[in-house]
């Protein structure tokens, strides 16, 4: 079994313990401070996202395919995607 407890996804987060009493407010700026944690890692990791791009670009250049792993919104991106994959793929 593989250990995921030192995950911080796999966490509650110590900043929404009291969503249950927060005001409407309270919870949209809980949010709000949430979606900027976000961007932050996003920015912070750009140069190997931009890497994983190229990556992905050569192998659909080369007639490669890219596999998604995952579930929930994850998922349904990689549907979403393939439905479009070969419009994307003529493009390149």
């Amino acid at each position: 079994m593989i250990d995921l407890s030192g995950l911080t996804t796999e966490t509650r987060n110590a900043d929404t313990m009291s969503l249950d009493t927060m005001t409407p407010l309270q919870i949209a700026e809980a949010m709000n401070r949430e979606d900027n944690n976000v961007v932050c890692a996003v920015h912070e990791a750009l140069p190997q996202i931009a890497t994983a791009i190229g990556w992905c670009t050569q192998a659909l250049k080369e007639g490669g395919r890219i596999i998604y792993m995952g579930a929930g919104t994850s998922g349904r991106l990689g549907v979403l995607d393939a439905s479009r994959v070969s419009s994307i793929v003529d493009m390149l």
